[in-house]
């Protein structure tokens, strides 16, 4: 009897995972396309499917068709609450509007990819992988003065009490406990909370600010915690 040559099995690494919610064939097929070679899919065709998926792999980026998918159910989700998402559709479906977007990202998308091309559609699902992979991992928990803020659980806390801040109000007081005492610009802010690619006018982080002081200050009008920096921005005092 002839010996055989011994197998030995290569050594693979797991690409990443894209986690795509849809039923189209074509947003399916056109996304593969574009990552195929460096990402793996997980295809599910609603959110219960996809939740089912968490429990074996955590994907590095959700992407839900809007066409009769919800994303909030998922983001609600403890197996979701610090995975990446976004809203997808394709380039041949009607666009949501940009009020619907903005509100959506408010509420904790992070990215809303309408009216765009496929070519676009990749650029910006690179840019979520470029911000996640390169971002450290902090701590989990954070105190400055009477603020406390437990990261894993979304948790805020103002002089022992808590308080429910909507996701976009939280990152923005989470980039303000990792910097106390230190002067952030709009724009900073803007770039830390939004992403750099995403283009929004000052005005919004205004209004973001000023609901957050309305929820921590004891006194909104004379804020003791995010005070204004005339020209420049805001801190957070560490007094």
């Amino acid at each position: 009897m002839g010996s055989h040559p011994a197998h030995h099995p290569t050594e693979r690494t797991e690409q990443p995972a894209i986690l795509l919610i849809t039923t189209s064939e074509i947003l399916k097929a056109s996304l593969q396309k574009a990552f195929g070679l460096n990402y793996s899919f997980l295809i599910a065709r609603n959110e219960g499917t996809a939740i089912e998926f968490s429990s074996g792999r955590r994907p590095a980026v959700v992407l839900i068709d809007r066409q009769g998918q919800s994303w909030k159910t998922l983001r609600n989700h403890p197996s979701f609450k610090h995975i990446p998402m976004a809203t997808i559709q394709s380039p041949q479906q009607t666009g949501c509007t940009e009020e619907e977007c903005l509100r959506e990202l408010d509420e904790g998308l992070d990215a809303c990819l309408c009216d765009q091309s496929y070519r676009q559609i990749v650029a910006q699902v690179r840019s979520i992988f470029r911000r996640h992979e390169n971002s450290s991992p902090g701590p989990t928990a954070l105190h400055v003065g009477g603020l406390r803020m437990d990261i894993a659980r979304h948790e805020v806390h103002v002089h022992a009490q808590p308080v429910e801040l909507t996701p976009r109000e939280f990152q923005i007081l989470k980039q303000f406990m990792e910097s106390p005492g230190l002067v952030l610009s709009r724009q900073s802010l803007l770039n830390q909370v939004w992403g750099v690619d995403y283009a929004l006018e000052e005005h919004a982080l205004d209004v973001h600010i000023h609901s957050l002081r309305h929820k921590i200050e004891p006194e909104p009008s004379k804020p003791a915690f995010i005070v204004t920096i005339r020209g420049i921005g805001y801190k957070l005092q560490t007094l």
